[in-house]
């Protein structure tokens, strides 16, 4: 692991992320890129009325100087930690920015979103999870250390979901976590019986080019399989595929993987389909 990006918001959630993303640098002697995001609109850099290019030199320079002063903390001692501040496109800039310096990880801290907020408007890290090819994750409290010992990672027994178990594999051996794949069983027109199960992680297994140990949980949806079994287990950490739909089919459809990173009081670390 060598690049970690955290956006900064300088919200206490940020700072959580934050502390735990230094944490990992530090320990991985990665280099921590601090993404600040100057959300000015497209007018507002290239207007001759009413917005002078001052004005915007000048947005830029007080957010240099807030960067900096967030920036102080005596966790970061020892740790490489480069400011970047960006503006306009937010949540496709920090996926550019993620490619630009062939990033690792993305670590956002999230309070999560409830109801017709979620539905209608969602949050900006719901947003970064499903635009982001980097895997994600998701602090949702202050953490006294990031070390955790056991992931659940959710898998549908899909060909599709074979590369974000390899990432979530790579997450896994990186930080020397053991990996517990879950397959939620539910009721309605998705049941499996028993056989059927079997089937499918025998040709997962085939797909992946290993023979995998994978539980099955039932449950009455797959959110609250995932978050009862990573409970049941004592689980550290959460890891879920996101299909990342946006438009219309995400509004109809939705994404289980955002809706976990959303609810769940554990971390949750994303991997785009």
């Amino acid at each position: 692991m060598k690049s970690i990006i955290v956006p900064i918001d300088f919200s206490e959630t940020c700072e959580h992320a934050f502390e735990v993303a230094a944490a990992i640098a530090k320990e991985k002697k990665a280099t921590l890129y601090a993404l600040h995001m100057l959300e000015l609109n497209q007018a507002m850099l290239t207007s001759s009325e009413g917005f002078h290019p001052e004005q915007t030199v000048f947005l830029i320079k007080l957010a240099e100087k807030r960067l900096n002063e967030f920036l102080y903390k005596p966790y970061l001692e020892g740790v490489n930690v480069v400011p970047i501040i960006k503006h306009f496109k937010v949540f496709s800039e920090i996926s550019h920015v993620a490619k630009e310096h062939n990033a690792d990880l993305i670590v956002m801290g999230s309070h999560g979103t409830e109801g017709l907020k979620e539905m209608f408007i969602g949050s900006n890290t719901e947003k970064v999870v499903r635009n982001s090819d980097t895997p994600v994750l998701v602090i949702k409290s202050k953490l006294k250390g990031f070390n955790p010992k056991q992931m659940v990672f959710a898998c549908d027994l899909k060909e599709e979901y074979v590369q974000a178990l390899q990432k979530a594999q790579h997450i896994a051996d990186a930080f020397s976590i053991h990996l517990k794949l879950v397959y939620v069983n539910t009721p309605g027109d998705d049941f499996l019986s028993t056989f059927e199960i079997n089937e499918r992680i025998k040709s997962f297994s085939k797909y992946v080019g290993a023979d995998l140990e994978i539980a099955v949980y039932n449950d009455y949806n797959i959110e609250r399989g995932v978050l009862n079994y990573g409970r049941e287990i004592n689980a550290d950490l959460i890891g879920v595929p996101t299909h990342g739909r946006k438009g219309l089919s995400h509004f109809f459809m939705g994404s289980i993987g955002e809706d976990i990173a959303n609810h769940s009081t554990l971390p949750v670390v994303t991997f785009k389909l």
